[in-house]
């Protein structure tokens, strides 16, 4: 079964494109590794909520907007597999000018529980 990596990072709003550059790039090397989709998506109607919400959970400050983003992998075995390459891989580091503040980056490995095939 699938595994997914996902992802929530803030983005300064007006790094879109860098950002958008930098992981048109990257979802080059994670398709090398063995990925089958990736998805960066750029928060549109990312609300606020009463406890806690995405804006929350990364300290996104006015002037940033929250990205979320995953990657699918055949399997845990591929993902880990991959991620043991890409720590290793200079090419995978951030730039000292990354378009996002890996500190407040979250991230985890899921196990889906239930799926359907995508709506072409």
């Amino acid at each position: 079964m699938s595994y997914i990596s996902g992802f929530v990072i803030p983005v300064p709003t007006d790094r879109k494109e860098d950002y958008r550059k930098m992981a048109a790039d990257a979802a080059e090397m994670f398709r090398a590794y063995g990925a089958t989709e990736i998805m960066e998506a750029w928060g549109e109607d990312v609300r606020d909520g009463k406890v806690t919400d995405f804006k929350r959970a990364v300290q996104a400050k006015d002037d940033e907007t929250v990205v979320f983003s995953w990657i699918v992998w055949p399997d845990r075995a591929t993902a880990d597999a991959a991620e043991k390459k890409m720590e290793a891989d200079e090419s995978m580091k951030p730039p000292a000018d990354a378009p996002f503040d890996m500190k407040r980056m979250i991230w985890g490995g899921f196990a889906p529980i239930f799926e359907m095939g995508r709506q072409e």
